[in-house]
């Protein structure tokens, strides 16, 4: 095994040499990310090339390439043991170059020098074997023919649109660039010894460099791109002084996160939660940042350690540092933040807030957020938060609440009001009125449906009532229900003939429900017993009870009542908006969106589809399954898509078998006859209903939630490179 380094023009470029991809590869699978990531790439350097004041012009390293020489007569073949998809993508980006240019001359070098070889064994002496699934497509691209529709053709074409947009915008552009930065980009080839007893074999190899290792965090791959691009000597001392000590120590586990609110702050732009699937997707967004808004890496690391102990503040539940100076207004920041964070757990509001700590805590900003300025906005964010949550809303907020980051500004110096901000989104970002809270609270099951934030809500009540603070966080403290889940004789007498209603209505609603520190004494007692109880009680919801003669549906309502009022006052907005419609009357943008956005699943889950737009063509579609089944539908039907690959892809775009033949599925169900709902044809009928059955006939996996279909259908764009927007969901 030797190692050598060599420009991927020359590998391929070499007259002699023909590759050939070995059937244990896998097909071409790069999709838009992949194919996005490597054009940038090759757009970094036709800049640097064009720009005079670069005299170390830009190059780029393109990974490894494992390669096993055999002699085929006079010619060399090389067998591609492993990055075929590096080698595949380089190639078809020369097709489309070739195909856009208009020089037949030009046209015929980059065939000549790339595409084909004399000596080749293959078809239309093709320089690179494609597997067999690829091969046809790959052949009519070389050929100038007409491809089958799939990932192949999809890459192409992809590519063709690349280059036209950059030529728009720079017309001076031409063919020369692209094959220089094809000369600057930079593979490790790796040659296997073709002698058997060194154990080198293909098979074997390609398993273990596809197999091991845990997949980089995101931490890991900018750290790496940051100290990598420093001298060796540098590289230690500011890891060790810096790195570590101030980002990574402070930080642990959640350093990845906050690289991506760090750059959702920075670039003001909703940026997908990160996972293994888009970790290298997001590094590229954090890469392109860094290179563009950065003259070297030292003043970067400079500006991000600056952010950690903000964002310190905001992970942290119990914060020991001094916020601000005013040791009260410091008690009232950290509890805000940890009722933001913490108690009501929004991820949205995260670069927003950062923002507004910077401008609170950086004194050399030319606007500066005063302390009652800060504390008023997280008061609201507070009350914003809370008002939604108790009506369950939260569709958009991750999409869109990092938008206001560009308003920060503008904020610290009065230009606008962080209630005008929130008050002006779109309807499903709305600010809940006071009338929409009051509804809500009169009929809702608040001990059910609010059960996440009922502690912290009756809780927040109580500090508001009597001015101290309320360990509601304590288990010892717990939700009471004075009318009990359980009714004995005492209960059914006072509660008189109609007691059955009133305790199916009213038992979970906030009306019958109080904070106390007794709930495991008093339980099912008397309401009697309960009021000797209660007025041992430290909390101040007591005295609204232990003054009633009885507990019936009067007073129930009564408490209610009161309950009600505390809560707006608890939580309040301006007088000015308390029976306002706050949301923009403009066209409300959330109810339409692509499974593309950052936000789709969330959009989804809980609402109720009425259509998927795809390319234009519109269908009904009143449940998930159905806009699933309509996707697919349409791919299936459409020449233009590859739908074999969809099947090929199962296991990778969904993570098991979701399109089954009827003699498959006919086994399962005889295994398990509940699978019988869920699998549908794709006219939507289960296998009782479909018509013209045969074993042939397709079944499709419709058992999902709405974000599961959004990450169904995102995986599948992605792979066939689907435009943001050629796919539009309008949700009722």
């Amino acid at each position: 095994m030797k190692t050598e380094s060599h420009s991927i023009n020359d590998v391929l470029a070499k007259n002699a040499t023909s590759f050939f991809i070995p059937p244990f590869q896998r097909a071409y699978a790069w999709g838009r990310p992949e194919i996005e990531r490597f054009f940038n790439d090759i757009k970094r350097i036709v800049h640097s090339e064009l720009d005079p004041n670069q005299h170390d012009k830009l190059e780029h390293f393109f990974g490894t390439l494992v390669i096993k020489e055999e002699k085929s007569g006079f010619a060399n073949k090389s067998v591609v043991v492993d990055g075929q998809q590096r080698l595949t993508t380089t190639l078809l980006f020369l097709i489309a170059l070739r195909d856009l240019e208009t020089d037949e001359e030009k046209q015929e070098f980059i065939t000549n020098s790339y595409l084909t070889n004399t000596s080749s064994s293959f078809q239309d002496k093709i320089k690179l074997k494609q597997v067999t699934k690829d091969w046809e497509s790959y052949r009519a691209l070389v050929t100038q023919k007409q491809p089958n529709p799939g990932i192949i053709f999809n890459a192409y074409k992809l590519f063709r649109k690349l280059i036209d947009d950059l030529k728009r915008t720079n017309p001076e552009i031409q063919l020369e660039h692209y094959l220089i930065a094809i000369q600057r980009i930079n593979v490790a080839v790796i040659f296997l010894d073709e002698r058997p007893y060194k154990g080198e074999d293909p098979q074997i190899i390609f398993e273990t460099l596809n197999s091991l290792g845990k997949p980089l965090t995101l931490s890991d791959l900018v750290r790496n791109f940051v100290l990598l691009n420093m001298e060796s000597s540098n590289q230690s001392e500011i890891y060790e002084k810096v790195w570590h000590p101030k980002i990574e120590l402070i930080l642990n586990d959640d350093t990845s996160k906050y690289f991506r609110d760090y750059l959702q702050y920075k670039t003001k732009t909703s940026i997908k939660v990160v996972s293994d699937n888009n970790t290298k997707e997001i590094y590229q967004l954090f890469k392109d940042f860094v290179e563009e808004e950065f003259t070297n890496h030292n003043d970067f690391i400079n500006d991000i350690v600056l952010y950690v102990r903000w964002y310190k503040w905001i992970i942290t539940e119990v914060v020991k540092d001094r916020i601000l100076n005013d040791s009260t207004k410091d008690r009232e920041v950290k509890e805000l933040l940890r009722n933001i964070f913490h108690d009501i757990k929004t991820e949205a509001f995260k670069p927003f807030v950062l923002g507004l700590l910077e401008y609170n805590q950086d004194n050399s900003k030319n606007a500066h957020l005063s302390d009652d300025d800060l504390i008023f906005i997280l008061k609201t964010i507070r009350t914003y938060l809370i008002r939604r949550r108790l009506l369950g809303l939260t569709q958009g907020e991750n999409k869109n609440i990092v938008l206001l980051s560009k308003h920060i500004d503008d904020l610290a110096l009065g230009n606008v009001s962080i209630i005008d901000l929130l008050t002006n989104m779109f309807y499903s970002l709305r600010f809940p009125n006071d009338y929409e809270i009051k509804n809500a609270l009169l009929s809702m099951n608040f001990y059910g449906d609010a059960k996440k934030y009922a502690k912290f809500i009756l809780g927040k009540i109580e500090e508001h009532n009597t001015k101290v603070a309320v360990d509601f966080r304590n288990p010892m403290i717990t939700i009471e229900h004075i009318m009990p889940q359980k009714l004995n004789d005492d209960w059914i007498n006072d509660l008189g003939d109609n007691y059955m209603d009133v305790h199916k209505r009213y038992l979970h609603n906030i009306g019958n429900l109080i904070l106390t520190e007794f709930n495991s004494e008093i339980g099912n007692k008397s309401f009697v017993t309960k009021k000797e109880k209660l007025s041992t009680s430290s909390l101040n919801y007591r005295l609204d009870i232990i003054n009633r003669e009885i507990w019936n549906e009067a007073s129930i309502e009564d408490h209610q009542k009161n309950m009600i009022s505390w809560f707006l006052n608890t939580f309040p907005i301006p007088d000015d908006y308390k029976g306002k419609d706050n949301w923009s009357v403009r066209n409300d943008e959330s109810m339409r969106f692509s499974p593309l956005d950052a936000d789709a699943g969330n959009l989804a889950e809980g609402r109720k589809p009425s259509e998927i737009i795809i390319d234009g063509f519109s269908f009904k579609a009143t449940n998930w399954q159905a806009v699933f089944i309509n996707f697919l539908k349409y791919l299936k039907n459409n020449p233009e898509y590859d739908f074999d690959a969809i099947l090929d892809y199962q296991y990778e775009l969904f993570g098991r078998e979701v399109i089954v033949k009827w003699h498959i599925l006919k086994l399962m169900i005889e295994k398990n006859i509940d699978l019988t709902s869920r699998y549908k044809t794709f006219e939507e009928e289960t296998w009782e209903k479909a018509k013209n059955l045969t074993d042939n006939t397709s079944f499709i996996h419709i058992n999902i939630s709405a974000s599961n279909c959004m990450r169904r259908i995102s995986n599948i764009m992605n792979k066939f490179n689907m435009p943001e927007d050629s796919v539009e969901i309008v949700l009722k």
